[in-house]
Formats: structure tokens, sequence, C-alpha cells
């Protein structure tokens, strides 16, 4: 039976007190442990989760020079993982009580450009159309549509989902980099005592793959979890284009609003999913939010495909977390 008791008696932290951290929408948990030998967190990453990527990503980008934590032990058959402890001052949570968002989003803007600066390692899975036409299945049309209509999605809708997300992403495929995948300020740490890129600790970057670099910038600057005012949107965006002063401006915004309607459209219906199968309801109240974000992206040209399709098959009236009485 899985147990950390030894493993953090190995390392010096049989004596330390615990303190359990909120859980997120994974299997992982993650513990504060006080008195060791210095702050550190437990990651307890029960099976199917993977402690070795996780691993493997921290130690290229620490040796690319980015602020995310150390690995100060390791038990990858156990799934346990020390490692450093950044603090409470999470984006997320400084956001929520009260703090001014626009230097933490220039400054997470600022690291995001340093992050996609970093050649990925090898092995990176792709995160590529075939992959989000995959993702965005599992979510929309496992989960929500069944909710929504009452039935299982028919075959041939799968086939011209996989089609519109094809044709809307094909454009910007020639860009292949490090994408983080989920970089928003419940990822973020401030690290006051550190500068330039530095200054934001990047967390929960696992799932990392190679793919377009607009999908991060869309991931924070359109956050699934909370409204990202219009004035913080277009600073961030700012930020990151004045540290990646080659990129050509209307090809990446193009790509913006095509990873945006993707991902708005995959993460509406991950909430259904977390509420249905995992007995997580709360997530839902982010719903409303994605499919305004959505409905935002749809109105760009370049998502055209995306928007003819779910023009085919979903009403804008049904374009919203399913009744109750279905989900």
């Amino acid at each position: 039976m899985r147990h950390p008791d030894p493993f953090l008696a190995a390392h010096g932290y049989a004596a330390a007190e615990r303190e359990a951290l909120p859980a997120d929408a994974s299997l992982r948990r993650y513990t504060r442990l006080l008195g060791g030998p210095r702050p550190a967190l437990l990651m307890d990453a029960p099976p199917p989760e993977d402690v070795r990527p996780f691993a493997l990503l921290a130690r290229h980008l620490l040796a690319a020079g980015l602020s995310v934590p150390a690995i100060l032990a390791e038990d990858e058959k156990a799934g346990f993982l020390l490692i450093e402890d950044f603090g409470e001052a999470n984006h997320a949570s400084l956001l929520d009580q009260g703090a001014n968002p626009l230097p933490l989003y220039e400054e997470a803007a600022e690291a995001l450009a340093a992050l996609h600066g970093v050649a990925p390692p090898p092995g990176l899975p792709s995160w590529d159309s075939a992959a989000m036409s995959r993702a965005t299945a599992a979510t929309f049309l496992d989960w929500w549509w069944p909710a929504a209509f009452g039935r299982a999605a028919p075959e041939q809708v799968r086939v011209e989902l996989d089609a519109a997300l094809g044709a809307m992403l094909a454009p910007f495929a020639g860009a292949r980099g490090f994408v983080h995948r989920d970089y928003f300020p419940a990822n973020l740490m401030r690290l006051t005592d550190r500068q330039g890129p530095r200054r934001t600790g990047i967390l929960d970057f696992q799932d990392a793959a190679l793919g377009h670099p607009a999908y991060d910038l869309v991931s924070l600057a359109e956050d699934a979890r909370r409204v990202v005012a219009p004035e913080v949107r277009r600073a961030a965006i700012a930020r990151y284009f004045a540290a990646r002063p080659g990129l050509d401006r209307g090809e990446f915004l193009g790509a913006m609003a095509a990873h945006g309607a993707q991902r708005h459209l995959r993460v509406a219906a991950l909430w259904v999913r977390l509420a249905v199968r995992d007995g997580k309801p709360g997530y839902l109240r982010y719903g409303p939010l994605c499919w305004g974000l959505l409905a935002r992206s749809l109105s760009q040209p370049a998502c055209a495909p995306l928007r003819e399709f779910l023009d085919r098959h979903v009403p804008e009236e049904m374009r919203r977390n399913p009744p109750p009485e279905l989900g």
C-alpha cells in the first residue's frame, strides 16, 4: 500500500508538520512540509498519474534559467516527489485578494515568452490538430453532447468536428515549440526576490507538449476560470510580443483565435465531464465564461470552420451548460 511516511523519513521530513493544499481537477495531491531540512512540498501522484514527466521537465527548465521548483527527492515508482516550495504568493490567490492584475499578467507574459524561447527536450508529445481534435471530442462529444441532447453524438458529427478543427488549425501547423498547456494564474507564483522572467514561478508543466505557442497565451489572457479585463488582456499580449519581437503579429493573433476556439470548446465541455463523471459540479460555474469566450473567438475569420460546424449542429441557444435534468 502506498504511504509517504518512509519516503519522507528517508529525506529528513519524518517530523515535519503537514499542511494539505487545495486539490485541483487531477489526482495529484500536494502537502506543504513545515519544519524539515528546507521548505518543501510533497507531490503525491497515484496511478495513473506519473511523476517522471514533471521531474524531467523541471530539470530541463531549471537548466534553462526559468523559475520552476527544484526536485529535492523522488520515488518515481511510488509516485512521490519532494519539490521546492515557492510559498503562498500564487497569482490566482493574489488576484482573489484584490491585487492589481496588470503587473501580474505582464510578468506572466514575460515569463511565458522566456518559456517559449527554451528548446524543448526530446520526446515531448505533439499538441497538434489531431491531438487537439481527440481532446475536444473526449469532452465535447463524449460528455457535453449526451448531457445536452440526451443521446450519443452521431458518428458523422465526430467526422465533421475532426474536419472542422483540422481546417481551422491547419494554417498554423508550422509553428512548433514548447507549450505548457495550462499556463494560467493558478499555476503561477510571484517570487519577489527574483528579477525579470524569473520573478514568475511556473508550476504544473508535466503535460507540456510540442505545439503552437499561441495556445499558452490564450490560456493566460483568456482564462477559463476568471474574467480578464480587456485592458489587461491587451497589456499581456503586448508584453509577450515585446519580448518576442520576431513574431508575425498577424499570424500569431489568428493562431490565438483558432487555438482559443478549440480550447474554450474543450474546456467548457470538460466542466461537464468533471461534474457528471467525477462528481465535481462546482466546476460548472465556469461554463458561462467559457461559452462566452468561445463566442468571441468564433467571431474571428480564422475560426470559420468551427463556427460553421457549430452552426450546423448546435444552435446558439444550446451553447451553454446542459440542463441539470440531463447533465
